[in-house]
């Protein structure tokens, strides 16, 4: 279960967005268990994407997984 402000990933590539699976974001808002709003960001702090997502969009972020960056467009 996703909660506010929970750190996950992305499940799926948005090209649309310029965002990968395995992306990082935040959870910032629920919208009642039809989605959730989650914010993107570069590592020095600028929002690349607010997104309105599907749970089947994004999983919880494991204890046992490791960060990885990459440019974006």
């Amino acid at each position: 279960m996703i909660k506010e402000l929970d750190i996950v990933a992305l499940a799926v590539d948005l090209p649309e967005h310029g965002l990968l699976a395995g992306d990082i974001g935040a959870e910032v808002l629920e919208h009642a268990g039809k989605g959730y709003e989650v914010e993107f960001t570069t590592l020095s702090g600028e929002t690349l994407a607010v997104l309105t997502l599907k749970a089947s969009q994004l999983r919880v972020i494991g204890p046992k997984e490791i960060a990885n960056a990459r440019l974006v467009a």
